[in-house]
């Protein structure tokens, strides 16, 4: 059984006919928390200074996105994908090409409003090319793959200079300005990125519960079955595919406007293994989990390396700490931080059943 699999079993997401049923405690808009979670981020700007805004929740919600993509695919598809980071450094390439930039040579100059839904057609079609290789294998063979266009890649952004000037990378990519405002002001962007994100949750949540997302579980759970009832089980992964690389570009065109330059270690293999990472140790069967390992990647990333110096120790091995934070996670719970704690509130409700009155306590 799968890591994917385990998990969803453990969480009662599997029914007795192999479909997948999402636990109703886990539609976020029905948990408590989830709307003070929702109004904190709404009024962060009040709170959090320009730092705290773009470098840690902006940051978070821009590799959540990215890492949303790997969720669906490998949550509701069973396809652990690691090209996504690659689909959306692609997208970023491309803002950067067909955009202005400081490279005038490279970049053709187009408006940011044509740029970008060129640079989406492009990484959507990238994408989907991908997958279409990459759904003719199953398994190891399917990360193996996807981690070879990943690096392939990085290597020809790497070598080529026409297109992606070389190992220098393109700088000073220019960033929107519409309706009066520069959106790579620290609050114009953070609110940006807070209503990208919340859109690709939010059409992750829907479509999982549409008819192409059930019959792509459906797929996952059982490829035979689904088709002898009549459906093309690689033309839904191939959508899937497709779906994933929309998401995955939105992140990648936020990440360059974000850092305004893009070069071939943005797309480098540690990078696309990073994603991995955050998907899994926030849950990787459920929309939300990508957004929470997204914010423990970004706080450990940001601050360990200062945490290690003061203890002595060469900061450079911030990733040791990421490393070891993520076995420890994986071990006690094959979802996340969301199946631990998933795991503590049942543990919860059954020590409050025991307690009341006609409860197992008093029996």
């Amino acid at each position: 059984m799968s890591l994917i699999q385990e998990a969803q079993a453990r969480d009662g997401g599997l029914t007795s006919r192999g479909a997948a049923a999402r636990p109703a405690a886990w539609s976020v808009t029905e948990q408590p928390w989830a709307w003070a979670v929702a109004v904190l981020l709404l009024i962060m700007p009040i709170i959090a200074n320009g730092f705290f805004l773009i470098e840690i929740f902006g940051t978070t919600l821009i590799l959540g996105t990215i890492a949303l993509s790997l969720m669906f695919l490998a949550g509701y598809g069973g396809m652990v994908s690691l090209m996504q980071l690659t689909i959306a450094g692609f997208a970023g390439y491309m803002v950067a090409v067909f955009g202005v930039s400081g490279n005038a040579n490279i970049s053709l100059g187009w408006p940011w409003w044509l740029a970008t839904p060129m640079a989406l057609v492009l990484a959507v079609l990238f994408g989907t090319l991908g997958g279409a290789l990459a759904v003719r294998t199953e398994g190891i063979y399917t990360i193996m793959i996807t981690l070879a266009i990943g690096a392939a890649f990085y290597y020809f952004t790497n070598q080529n200079w026409a297109i992606f000037n070389g190992h220098t990378g393109i700088n000073t990519i220019a960033t929107p300005h519409f309706l009066g405002i520069d959106w790579r002001m620290d609050v114009a962007f953070y609110y940006l990125t807070l209503a990208v994100a919340a859109l690709c949750y939010f059409a992750v949540l829907y479509l999982s519960r549409a008819p192409f997302g059930l019959a792509l579980q459906g797929v996952r759970d059982n490829p035979r079955r689904m088709a002898a009832l009549g459906f093309n089980v690689n033309a839904h992964r191939i959508a899937a595919y497709a779906f994933a690389a929309l998401i995955a570009g939105m992140g990648g065109v936020l990440q360059v406007w974000n850092y305004r330059q893009i070069s071939p270690g943005s797309v480098a293999v540690e990078r696309c293994i990073d994603i991995l990472i955050v998907a899994v140790v926030g849950g990787i069967t459920r929309p939300v989990g990508p957004y929470i390992g997204a914010f423990i990647f970004v706080i450990l990333r940001t601050f360990a390396l200062d945490f290690l110096v003061k203890v002595g120790l060469d900061g450079n091995r911030f990733r040791l700490l990421i490393g070891l934070g993520f076995l420890a996670i994986v071990f006690w719970s094959s979802d996340g931080v969301i199946g631990l704690y998933e795991r503590w509130r049942k543990r919860g409700e059954r020590g409050e059943a025991r307690t009341r009155p006609g409860g197992h306590g008093h029996g």
